[in-house]
């Protein structure tokens, strides 16, 4: 009977662990990570190199500032517009581009030599189009983003089964209906991996044009700090908050992936 009771007890706690463990291995890793970086720091008897707990002062003294949310949000506004004024001209464009061929053999040599150039390399002509403003990185975070949206979109549909055309074919549908109600959904699993990659490669932009360009957000916050005093308790904690962030940007388009209309082009193990 105590064996079967052990058991049972055993079976209810597999379903918890289970449902914990997404959420256990990364703090688990995340602390080992922090003691790591804590016993190097003192090892090391560097002066320059902030502790984790520093690191946290420095965080909470930004809160107490007012300055962290304001960087934040700074930040976060600068990609939003950035993004998605790519988001809404680059999905478009791949799919016309992917699915009319001649358009394709024309514009994809130029967007092909424009997509290898860094935007950090357009930081000196933003500058000079729109001078140290909001419009400057926005212009880099848009053209950071756009190719990896346009080039997913083209080859997403490029890759696209043809059963999916056949079937829309028999069915008599019209141009507009087979992208609204074929081309478009079956595209959009491939199109989402394009956002992720476009939306991170945006972050990284931001954070390097902010501390050239602007006076404010995350990566100003970074070239301040190290300039005003050598702070670089704040250096880090700016480096720490940008992967936060990053972070959760990544996760909130991950929940994309939820919805039915995306869902069926991931497997699942």
């Amino acid at each position: 009977m105590s064996t079967s009771n052990t058991g049972r007890r055993n079976a209810r706690r597999r379903p918890a662990l289970s449902a914990l463990r997404p959420v256990l291995l990364p703090l688990g890793v995340a602390g080992l990570f922090l003691c790591a970086w804590d016993a190097a720091v003192c090892l090391s008897g560097s002066d320059l190199f902030p502790r984790p707990m520093e690191v946290l002062w420095g965080i909470v003294e930004l809160v107490q500032k007012g300055l962290l949310l304001k960087y934040i949000v700074a930040s976060l506004f600068r990609v939003t517009c950035g993004f998605t004024l790519a988001l809404v001209l680059g999905i478009p464009l791949g799919l016309l581009l992917g699915w009319f061929s001649r358009a394709f053999e024309a514009f994809n040599p130029m967007i092909q030599v424009l997509r290898p150039i860094s935007p950090i390399a357009w930081i000196p002509l933003a500058i000079l189009w729109f001078g140290v403003s909001d419009a400057a990185p926005v212009f880099l975070i848009f053209l950071a983003s756009l190719f990896p949206i346009m080039v997913s979109a083209m080859a997403a549909v490029q890759n696209m089964q043809l059963v999916y055309l056949r079937a829309a074919r028999n069915f008599g549908l019209s141009r507009m209906q087979l992208f609204r109600r074929v081309i478009f959904p079956a595209t959009l699993p491939q199109v989402l991996t394009g956002l992720r990659i476009a939306l991170g490669v945006a972050w990284l932009v931001v954070v390097a044009a902010e501390m050239i360009a602007v006076n404010s957000g995350l990566g100003f916050l970074i070239i301040d700090a190290r300039n005003a005093g050598k702070r670089y308790d704040l250096v880090v904690a700016g480096m720490v908050l940008i992967g936060l962030v990053g972070l959760g940007l990544d996760l909130l388009v991950r929940q994309l992936e939820r919805f039915d209309e995306v869902k069926w082009g991931y497997g699942s193990r």
